[in-house]
This record gives structure tokens, sequence and C-alpha cells, in this order.
């Protein structure tokens, strides 16, 4: 079969670590034609790394010269959308970076994007490729929960502000603190794993604690000396089926380690995942049974993933992390966000 033709927009950390490192490992399927990054020497220094034919500081151009089949969008947050749609709009499949943008409407207007371009856009949402939620989805599937009428997820940083001054402490750029940086990725695991009720309404509240304790870190990408959004939120979701959903994710707190947590609970059984451990706890005859399985090590960040995408475009199938979901998550974080300035619980429009 034909290589397809693959161009990354924005080549930083995640560019670079995940989406080129991953694609770079199917040389049968993947050809690296073009990395674009505004900054230019990033571009040139990836290019070379990857044996690209092309560097790019603009998007635009890279899009109208190389003809490209396949595009990762991994730039700050609140270039997703207009980097995605043009990529669609340039006849290209897009594999996008979480969060998909900073609003649902932006979400949904990728989505449109997509359906009238014909072609496929996935979501960066990596906790759905994992040995751990695969094995909880059927499980799920399977009926060993019964009934989930609640469930909670977290990631709590002792000490992790990324790039303190830069874009992602930057409001206008990132959307917002760990909520969207962090909580987007076990709220939609969570709602995946749950069979994506529908969220009605939310209740939230922000804090920021560290903004003056923790120095800022002027190498940071889009360094602009600010630090706007939250550093801890808490919530809650109702759903329309009865269900309801407790959150919390942190950049900093004063803990005692780093963790992340999904929590279900069924009239059947309940599941956990913590610390790198899947557990399961269901009544069988009147009997506590606890399933905790042996997990096969996760591929490295990104490679399930982007195999994946490939195998889709190939197959003609439907992604995993579907933008459709998407924009119920956005919808989720960005209500949570306007409860906790309005202080009080937030009806969501579907």
């Amino acid at each position: 079969m034909k290589k397809l033709r693959y161009g990354i927009i924005g080549a930083g950390g995640c560019g670079a670590g995940k989406h080129l490192a991953s694609y770079s490992l199917l040389p049968d399927d993947i050809q690296i034609i073009a990395v674009c990054d505004i900054r230019g020497e990033r571009a040139d220094q990836m290019a070379d790394a990857y044996n690209a034919e092309a560097s790019y500081t603009d998007y635009k151009e890279m899009l109208k010269n190389e003809k490209l089949d396949l595009v990762s969008v991994a730039t700050p947050n609140h270039m997703h959308a207009p980097a995605a749609i043009a990529a669609l709009q340039a006849g290209c499949h897009v594999h996008c970076e979480k969060p998909a943008s900073l609003t649902p409407a932006l979400v949904q207007s990728m989505v449109d994007a997509k359906n009238q371009s014909g072609k496929k856009l996935m979501i960066g949402l990596n906790n759905r490729f994992t040995n751990w939620a695969q094995l909880a989805k059927k499980w799920v599937e399977a009926g060993r929960l019964g009934e989930i009428y609640h469930a909670k997820c977290g990631w709590k940083r002792r000490r992790g502000i990324p790039g303190k001054g830069g874009w992602f402490t930057t409001k206008a750029q990132s959307g917002g603190g760990p909520l969207i940086d962090l909580g987007v990725h076990f709220l939609d695991v969570s709602n995946y794993l749950m069979g994506f009720p529908e969220p009605v309404a939310v209740s939230g509240q922000t804090y920021s604690k560290f903004a003056d304790k923790q120095a800022f870190n002027p190498n940071a990408s889009g360094y602009t000396g600010t630090y706007d959004v939250e550093d801890l939120a808490v919530g809650l979701i109702r759903y329309a089926n009865g269900c309801t959903m407790e959150l919390e994710f942190s950049w900093a707190s004063n803990i005692e380690e780093e963790y992340t947590y999904v929590e279900l609970y069924g009239d059947q059984g309940g599941l956990r995942f913590a610390k790198a451990q899947l557990t399961l706890i269901e009544d069988f005859n009147g009997t506590i049974l606890k399933t905790a399985p042996v997990l096969r090590n996760d591929e490295n960040w990104g490679n399930v993933e982007t195999r994946h995408f490939v195998h889709c475009i190939r197959k003609d199938e439907e992604v995993l992390a579907r933008p459709e979901e998407a924009v119920i998550i956005m919808n989720m974080i960005c209500g949570l966000y306007q409860s906790a300035a309005k202080g009080k619980e937030v009806k969501l429009k579907n």
C-alpha cells in the first residue's frame, strides 16, 4: 500500500516525544514529510532527527505545499481547532492532542470540519489505549459491575506545575489549569468506561494557592510570565440516569505523593484503578471476591494510539477516541469552570 505522507504541527515535548517518535516506528505505513513549529530552529532540528523532507514555521504554508495524508496537531491548546480544521480542509486525516480545544463550540467546529471533509479526526486521549482501561471496559460491558451509580476520578500532583509562566499557565492559550490539562484524561476514560451517560449538571470549585510559591520558568514554552489559572479543581457531575461523579485534579498540593485513580461503583461490583493496579470487587453468592490481574506493561507513550489511527485510516474504521465524545467532555470541563466562577451549580446544555 502507498505510504501515508505525514506532517506535524507543533514539534515540542508532546509532538516530538509522542507523535514523531511513535509514527517513526511505522515505516511501512508512514513517510515523514514535514515538521512545522513556530520555533524555526526546533522545526529544523526535528526534521533532521526524523529525516523529514522539509521544515516550516507556518502550518498553512506546509499544508499548501506538501499534499499530506495525515497530520498531527500538538500545539498549545488554543491552536488545536484552527490547525486541525485547516488540515481537514486540506484533505488530511488529523490526530489532534488533548484537550481537543478550549470550548464545546470549538470542538464541535472540528467535528463539523471532519464530517464535511470525509476524513478522520482522532483526539490524543492515550489512557483509553492502556491495558488496564481495555480490560476494565470488557468487565463493564460483561455486566460485572451491574448498574454503575457513582464514580470518582482524579490526578493529584505534589509539585508539578508545568512550565510556570508559559502557555500552560496562561488561560488564553491553555483554557485553564489542571482541570483541562490533567482532568481531561481521567474524565474521558471514566466516562468512556461508563458508556458516556448524558451529563446534566455540574458543581465545581477551583483554587490557586501556589502561584507565588514556586519559581517562574523563563525558559517555558510561550513564556508570558503569567499565572492566571487554578492549581486545584474539585467538582461533582450529575447525569440524566441518576449517576454521579466526584473529581479532583491538582498540579500542586501538600500531599504525600502524586497519584491517579478511577473508581466505579456498581450494584454488582466495584472497580478501582490506582497506583498502576486494577482491582475488581464483586459479590458472588454472598462472598466478596477480589480480582487483581497482572497486567502487561503498556508500550511507550503513543505507540498503540498511532498504530490504531493508521489502522482506522487503512480499513476505514471508527476511531476509538472520537471527537464527538470530546465535545461532551469539554462541555463538562467548561461547565465546572463556570460553576466555580458563579459559586453555584450549572445546568449543562446538550
